[in-house]
Formats: C-alpha cells, structure tokens, sequence
C-alpha cells in the first residue's frame, strides 16, 4: 500500500502492527547519537524471517537522520559529515590498495532525481594518477574512478549492464551507488540518509524499478546510499485522511478506482539535493581518501 525504500519505516511499520526488533524477529536495531538532533539506526536484516518482516533483503541498514541540513546551519552539516563518514567506515576498510567505483545514479535535468549525478561530481577521482605514476597504492588515498551512467530512457541501456562493464574495467573492491529514494513519512523527506550494503534498485525513489545492482548482479561488493526526496501522493491522502472518514477503506477504494502514481517533492528541491549531495561526498571522500580528508 505504501511505497518507501527505508528499511527503518519498515520497521516501523512492523512494530505498528505488534513486531518488536529483536533476535527471534530476524532483525536487530542499534542507535547512534552524534549530538546536536543527528543520530543513526543500523537495521541488522539477519535471516529470512527477517527479509520476510521487512521485505528486504539481509543486510545491514544505516539510517543517519537530522531535521536543520536545510536550515543551513553549517555546525550540523560538519556533524553529519562526519556521521556519513564514520557509518561508511563501518562497511569501507580502507587499505594502501584500495579501490573503489562510485557510481552516480539518477537523470541530471530531473532536480529530484539529480541526487546522484551532482553527489558523484563531487567526489575526489584518483585513478588517472594512479596510472600516470604507475602506483599499485598509496597510504593516504584511494584509487578512485567514477561514472554517471544515465538513466535508460537517454542511454537506451540498462544502468546495470553499463555499471557492470566499468567494473570489469577499473576492478573496484566497493562499488558506491548513489540515488534518490521515497520515504513513506513526510518527515522523513529530505532529512534522512540511508546507506546499505545491499545494493539498490535505480529510479525507485521515482516509481521506476530497474536491474537491479547489488554483488549478486555486479559481482563486487556494493554500498549504496540515498537520501528520500519524494513521496507517493496517495500516501499524504491517506495519511491526511484516515482520522477522518468514517472507513479507511473508503480512501483505498477512491485511489486505487484512478490507480494514478504521482510523485511529489519539496519546493525546495534544488537546495536539498545541493545541501545533500555537498554532504554525502564529503562523507565518501573522508573515508576513501583518509590522508587528505581529515
């Protein structure tokens, strides 16, 4: 019924419906606070019954939340940044041979689908000097390469397939996917950022479900983070609704008669994903390239 790519609201919707987080659930929870209203919830998805209760599948699920990004109070951001870079960390090593691929999804000329795209411009890219100097390492970088792939309506291609074929090139140990989400709780629109290592969906956050890219598809390991920019309109109907009618039932029948998907975003939007994508680079370059971002 309702559409959202977080693993924490759909804990929350389990917990709504009696389903406490624990190890007999088949999910763990444990909170994070770096202070200042910016905290995090790792989601462990341990088993099949938990990939049952949260329709995912097993992994690990970082949501870091904070509600002043964009009230551009720059003390927060710098906490964030560093809540990003820390929560990465946990599922990054960076070694003297590291290398990673980070991919920006999403369509440029589509502002709430811009995510990805502006967030990848902005991470430091490596790998030429690696090859110009001919280094197998370095102590304090990465060897980094990235892309921006497009979306299939502009490349007539799958964005697996083409992400696919620049791991086979560059050999990355961590792909980094980054892309728009849905949320299904308006307050949780643009104040949220999920990582994963169970790759991602590209176009869900905008009702279009492709290949999907995780180790399974790609074969290398696969990080993905997103910031939810949208949500469903039936969902703010309902939400608007439900203590207001006397059936709830009434509501579903009157959307699901159009069966219409309309995607709504913020007025904001284009300072959103700015703040964000500001954010979430800085956060990849912290812990990808340690010696210089410190």
């Amino acid at each position: 019924m309702y559409r959202t790519d977080l693993a924490i609201e759909r804990m929350e919707m389990a917990e709504s419906e009696g389903t406490k987080a624990c190890d007999n659930s088949g999910v763990n929870m444990e909170k994070t606070d770096y202070g200042s209203d910016v905290t995090a919830t790792m989601i462990s998805i341990i088993d099949e019954s938990g990939e049952r209760l949260l329709r995912k599948p097993k992994g690990k699920y970082i949501t870091i939340e904070t509600k002043s990004v964009i009230e551009e109070n720059e003390e927060v951001k710098d906490i964030v940044i560093d809540a990003v870079a820390s929560e990465l960390k946990r599922m990054i090593s960076f070694h003297y041979n590291s290398k990673v691929l980070v991919a920006g999804l999403g369509n440029r000329s589509v502002t709430p689908d811009s995510l990805g795209p502006e967030t990848a411009s902005k991470v430091r890219v490596t790998r030429h000097l690696f090859m110009m100097f001919e280094a197998d390492g370095d102590d304090e970088m990465s060897c980094v390469s990235c892309m921006i792939p497009g979306v299939s309506a502009t490349t007539g291609m799958e964005t697996a397939d083409i992400i696919k074929k620049a791991v086979e090139v560059t050999c990355p140990e961590v792909l980094i996917v980054i892309d728009s989400l849905a949320a299904r709780n308006i307050d949780r629109v643009s104040t949220t950022i999920q990582i994963t290592d169970t790759g991602i969906s590209p176009g869900a956050g905008m009702g279009n479900h492709r290949t999907g890219i995780n180790e399974g598809t790609i074969g290398t390991k696969v990080i993905a983070i997103g910031v939810p920019v949208v949500i469903d309109a039936a969902t703010i109907i309902r939400d608007a609704l439900n203590e207001n009618v006397e059936s709830a039932n009434q509501i579903d029948e009157y959307i699901d008669k159009f069966d219409e998907q309309l995607i709504v975003t913020s007025t904001d939007i284009d300072m959103i994903i700015k703040e964000f994508s500001d954010i979430i680079a800085a956060g990849i370059n912290k812990t990808i390239h340690p010696g210089i971002y410190s």
